[in-house]
């Protein structure tokens, strides 16, 4: 079976990280993401996988130019202009020649979803479509999908209030899709699939849901993007990872605890950095303290520095000794100052 992976989003919520680099391709632990999706991918069986790309396509077909990655082969498909997500879908399947059931996933979220299951769910009930679900405290910024006991789909509401919500399962960004769908999807327009698609196969009780109870994750936030990487240290999703890179540099009197710092970094002496991540070829200056905070690549934070609370700084971005930020960003290349 093959599967169709969107990776065409800009990835606003992330930046400054994504402002030259796709999200997708920003690293969890040492890894680009798209490999940990490619990973769960090929550990349910699948072996041929559609990128649905539309920003900075480069970046993926540079990282893999045999087509290749965690053995699973690639397919490349660059939409002209932005699809949406149903466009993205038809666009991709067709360019990569797909006429038969197949998967579609979310290339920025990470779960442990059994495939398999999903699969077997959808043959054994006969629909167009499969949705996962999966249950979420606040199910405002989702599309929510209350069901029959059978797993019917009777209604697809995206993003409604959150004391509106009918139910708290959400839709959890992975589909099992019968190739019928793609003719349901108009051709030379954004179409959506939350908005336009499953409503139309909900009235025409083609789309059915399986709920399970497994981890996952949307990475869009800075929130989400370090909780995501957290999660590896803490054990959540199997034995816990270690976060220090072997080739990254922690002064003997550094202070790193749950933290990841990247391949190259450099940690000075006396610096704190707890809750975060520091990204590849990062320095960290003397004393400084780093905590709950993004520090992008190459990014410098001078000696005595602080960055707290959430903040982001982007790739190659310097805050100068002494500064403290709390919260928000600094830019690619900017250079904080006492003046600035």
């Amino acid at each position: 079976m093959k599967a169709v992976v969107l990776v065409g989003g800009f990835g606003t919520r992330l930046r400054p990280l994504t402002f030259t680099t796709p999200k997708q391709m920003l690293t969890i632990l040492h890894r680009p993401m798209i490999e940990h999706v490619l990973d769960h991918l090929a550990r349910h069986g699948i072996t041929e996988a559609v990128l649905s790309m539309g920003y900075r396509p480069d970046a993926f077909s540079d990282a893999y130019p045999d087509g290749e990655c965690a053995g699973v082969k690639l397919h490349y498909a660059i939409e002209p202009e932005p699809l949406d997500t149903a466009g993205a879908i038809r666009f991709a399947a067709l360019d990569a020649g797909i006429d038969e059931r197949f998967v579609v996933v979310n290339g920025d979220v990470l779960t442990d979803l059994d495939i398999g299951a999903l699969v077997d769910f959808h043959v054994s009930h006969g629909g167009e479509g499969t949705i996962a679900l999966h249950q979420v405290e606040d199910p405002s910024a989702f599309g929510v999908v209350p069901t029959e006991p059978d797993g019917r789909v009777i209604a697809f509401v995206e993003k409604p209030p959150r004391e509106e919500a009918p139910t708290d399962l959400i839709n959890a960004g992975t589909y099992v899709l019968e190739a019928s769908v793609l003719d349901r999807i108009a051709d030379g327009r954004k179409v959506s699939i939350e908005r336009e698609v499953f409503p139309a196969m909900v009235a025409d009780q083609a789309l059915y849901a399986m709920s399970g109870d497994t981890y996952w994750i949307d990475t869009g936030t800075p929130v989400k993007y370090m909780q995501s990487q957290l999660d590896l240290l803490d054990g959540v999703r199997g034995e816990p990872a270690e976060g220090i890179h072997a080739s990254a540099t922690v002064a003997p009197d550094a202070k790193v605890s749950r933290s990841v710092v990247g391949p190259g970094a450099v940690v000075e002496s006396g610096a704190v950095v707890r809750d975060s991540i520091v990204l590849a070829g990062a320095h960290l200056g003397a004393d400084c303290v780093v905590d709950r905070a993004i520090v992008g690549p190459s990014a410098k934070v001078g000696s005595g520095a602080r960055i707290e609370d959430l903040a982001v700084l982007g790739d190659r971005a310097e805050v100068a000794a002494g500064l403290r930020v709390s919260g928000g960003s600094v830019g690619i290349d900017e250079h904080l100052t006492s003046e600035s």
